[in-house]
Order: structure tokens, then sequence, then C-alpha cells
């Protein structure tokens, strides 16, 4: 009897792990929009062989030295158009405003080989920017990973920085894992965000989606960008509910999600060289908002104010990572009063 069953459990696995493999080999209906580019949209042809989309909102009235430039999260997400609306506005303080989908997401391109998908081709990328604006100093503003570009980019041009603003930052790349465990202050009344691991974990867990990401993780496509970007988009649609105070307040995803980006930048981390050394004797201003929902341990954003001696942090009650969604006014009015005060 015990054999007979040990038989049927044997060829129920086989049959399951026929189903996954079959399941995995059929391309999944692409049913989520793509992005479109907007009436500002604008390309950069970089030096490092990168395609960039990006607005440019040109300052208004008393012109400010240097300009601003956005980073957004991810890896492989995009400006989404309620940031562009929200950071436009610093234009009318005099700044010029470039905000940018790094390469592989939004309207930028995708590149061919996976493996060049790394944190080093991203601040490459930002680093030919920069040139190409020819601008004295910049201020960034990163957004969750965002500010870990930012620090990277600094790490290696400290002269080229005038101000940081970190919304949310992601940690600091590459990850100490003992940081995140540090508790942070009662005073600060930090809150847990709404938990959607289950919802996300179950879409992980499709086949076809295993097989896109191990091939990837292998350094291959086994399906095409559009498809590789839909799940991502498709998967944000779960994870963005956990991103603010409020999920009912969340804006509908614009399909500007870079798949093969988001996979495969990530593995790129333990080989950087770490930034921390090169900033210990920095004098950068920085601004660090924080919501108050955020789902970034509060040891990963207490690292940059130990990295970045003159910084100060700004709780928004009421948010969540995404704080220019559900705050919009005092996300702006919290970098304006940082923006106009002496370096």
């Amino acid at each position: 009897m015990k054999r007979k069953i040990l038989r049927i459990l044997k060829w129920t696995f086989l049959l399951l792990l026929c189903i996954f493999f079959f399941r995995a080999c059929i391309p999944s209906k692409q049913d989520t929009p793509s992005i479109k580019p907007r009436l500002s949209t604008k390309y950069w042809d970089l030096k490092t062989g990168s395609r960039i989309a990006y607005t440019f909102i040109e300052g208004k009235g008393n012109k400010k030295p240097y300009p601003i430039i956005y980073l957004h999260g991810g890896p492989g997400g995009y400006v989404h158009s309620k940031v562009i609306e929200v950071l436009g506005r610093l234009s009318e303080e005099g700044f010029d405003v470039y905000l940018y989908d790094q390469i592989g997401g939004g309207l930028s391109a995708r590149l061919d080989n996976v493996n060049e998908y790394t944190a080093t081709r991203h601040q490459k990328d930002l680093e030919a920017i920069v040139a190409l604006l020819k601008a004295e100093k910049v201020i960034l503003v990163g957004q969750s990973w965002g500010g870990a570009l930012a620090t990277l980019f600094t790490a290696d041009n400290p002269g080229k920085v005038d101000k940081i603003i970190l919304t949310c930052p992601g940690a600091v790349k590459p990850v100490i894992d003992s940081v995140e465990k540090l508790k942070a202050p009662a005073s600060l009344n930090l809150k847990d965000p709404l938990d959607v691991n289950g919802s996300v974990i179950s879409f992980l867990l499709k086949p076809r989606y295993i097989a896109i990401r191990v091939w990837a993780l292998l350094g291959k496509k086994i399906a095409s960008d559009e498809e590789a970007d839909s799940y991502l988009n498709k998967m944000a649609e779960k994870f963005t509910k956990g991103l603010v105070y409020d999920s009912s307040k969340i804006l509908p995803e614009e399909g500007g999600g870079g798949g093969y980006c988001n996979i495969k930048t990530p593995t790129s981390y333990s080989k950087l060289e770490d930034p921390r050394p090169k900033l210990i004797n920095n004098n950068i201003p920085v601004l660090i908002l924080k919501g108050q929902y955020d789902n970034i341990p509060w040891g990963n954003t207490n690292e940059y104010k130990d990295i970045f001696k003159n910084s100060q942090l700004k709780i928004i009650e009421k948010a969540g990572h995404d704080i220019y969604i559900e705050k919009p006014d005092e996300y702006l009015q919290a970098m304006q009063l940082f923006l106009t005060q002496p370096s």
C-alpha cells in the first residue's frame, strides 16, 4: 500500500512538473497597455549607447544656475505623469527641471543584452547626461532606488553636486544587511504600510514569470521586452497599493515598467565599489523626505543621515513611499524651502 501511495505521489509530481514547464514555455497575453510618448517627450542619445527619453521644463523668471535632475525609483521604474506635474512646479522658482526614464524603463530604449543592466550602467548614463547639460553643478532628486543612484553618482562626482533631495530613499548600494535592523525612535511615530506581500508573491510564482526571471538571471531573454515589461506592469498594480497611506488614492499605472531592467540590475549591487568611504568628508546639503508609512526600513533611511552629515530629515504624515501622490503640496513646499536655503 505504501509503495502504491509513493508511486501515485511520484506520478502526480511529474504531472505537475510537466504542467509547470508547459505553462512556462507559452508566451503570455500582453494585455497591459504600454506607455506612450507625451508631447513633452524628447530623447538623448548618450555616449554610453543609451537612448534616453526625458521631459525638460525650463526655469521661469530669475533663472537658477544649477538644473534639477530627477532620478526615479525601480530599477525598472519610470517617470509618472504625476511626478512631472508636481516637480515641474519647481521651474517656477527658476530651476531648469529634467526628468528622465532610466535605460530599460519608461520611454527609454531596451537593451539587447540583459547583462548590461547594471547599477554602473545607470551611473554612467547619469554622468553622460550631466556632461551633456554642461552644467557646473546639478541638484539631484532621488526617489527610492533613485536615492541610491544619486549616492553612487555623488561618491564619484562630489564636485558636480550642489544639493541632494532624497525622497524615501532605498538602501545604499552595496547593501549592508545589518543596517535595516535598526529600530526607529518612537518619537518619529513611523507606521507600517499596507502589507501586499501575499499578492506580489503569488504573482512572482507564475510559471512563465519564473522562467523569464531565471533565464534573465542567466543572461538570456526567452520573452520579448514587451512581455517582460507587461509582467512588471501587472505586478506594479498590486505592490503600488503598499506605497501609499490610503490605497484608494493609488494612481493608475501608465505602463512604463522595464521588466528585464528590474530583474537584472539588482544582481550587480554586490559588485559595486562601496561609495561610503568616498563620502566621509562631504558637506553637501541633503534633504531626506520620508513618508510616515514608507515601506523602506528606518535603518536604511538613517544610514543616509550618517553618510551625509549636512543633512536634515522631514517626516511627511499620512503619506507612504510615494509621497507625491497623497501630499504633493507638502512634498513640494519642503523641497522649495530647502532649495532656497543658502548652500
